[in-house]
C-alpha cells in the first residue's frame, strides 16, 4: 500500500499496533543561522509568493530549511528529494525528504532512513501524520528495527514531530513555526543530531 493512501495516524496504528503517546523527544540544540541564509530566507518570504502552492512552499520554505541545517551532517547523513523505496512488497511510497546513513557506495545508494518529512497537503496535518507514521513503519523496517526513526510533518508555517520506537509513536509535544524562526533550527538541529548519533560511515575500497 502506498504511504499516500493512509490518511490519519489511526488507521496506520490500528494496522501495524502502533501505540501512541505525546511527550518532549526532540531537544533543541543550538544553531547559528548564517545571515546570508536569513537574507535570502526573507526575500522568499517578501517577494515571491511563497504560499501559493505546494510546490511553492516545498521549494521556497520548507526545503531551503532542511537543506541549510543539514549542512552540518553532510558528512554521515545523505538527504533526499522524492526519492522512492518499497519494503516487504507492501509499503511504498516516496517521501518529500529523507534523512538516511550516509552510504560507502556514494550519493546514488540509500542506506538506512533515519528521517522522513512530509509537506501537509493542502494543510492537512491529519492525513500528514498518516503519511509519515507510514514512511515511519517502512523506515522501522528497513533497519530492521535497530533505531528510532523521526518524522516531521509540515506545511511551511507550522513544523510538528515524532518518534517511532519499539512499536510506539511518540509525537512531540512542543511544534514550531516560521515566525520563531530561531527555535525552529534548535529543533531542527536536535532531531538531525538525536537522528545521526552512532552513525560511521565506512569508505568502500
Amino acid at each position: 500500500m502506498a504511504f499516500s493512501d493512509y490518511k490519519s495516524l489511526a488507521q496506520v496504528q490500528q494496522e501495524f499496533q502502533i501505540r501512541y503517546q505525546e511527550a518532549d523527544v526532540v531537544p533543541e540544540l543550538w544553531i547559528d543561522i548564517p545571515a546570508l541564509f536569513l537574507n535570502e530566507f526573507d526575500f522568499n518570504l517578501t517577494v515571491m509568493d511563497a504560499f501559493s502552492s505546494e510546490a511553492a512552499r516545498c521549494e521556497l520554505v520548507i526545503f531551503p530549511v532542511i537543506r541549510e541545517v543539514y549542512k552540518r551532517y553532510a558528512d554521515k547523513a545523505a538527504l533526499w528529494v522524492q526519492k522512492s523505496f518499497t519494503v516487504d512488497g507492501t509499503l511504498c511510497g516516496t517521501p518529500d525528504y529523507m534523512l538516511s546513513q550516509k552510504s560507502s557506495l556514494g550519493k546514488t545508494i540509500l542506506e538506512s532512513p533515519l528521517v522522513l518529512m512530509v509537506e501537509a497537503k493542502r494543510n492537512d496535518f491529519e492525513q500528514g501524520w498518516g503519511q509519515c507514521l507510514a514512511e515511519l513503519v517502512a523506515a522501522d523496517r528497513l533497519n530492521s528495527h535497530s533505531r528510532p526513526v523521526y518524522g516531521i510533518v509540515t506545511d511551511g508555517k507550522l513544523w510538528e514531530f515524532g518518534r517511532l520506537h519499539n512499536q510506539i509513536f511518540t509525537k512531540n509535544s512542543a511544534s514550531y513555526t516560521i515566525t520563531d524562526l530561531e527555535k525552529l533550527f534548535c529543533v531542527l538541529n536536535g532531531l538531525f543530531d538525536l537522528a545521526t548519533q552512532d552513525l560511521k560511515v565506512e569508505v568502500a575500497p
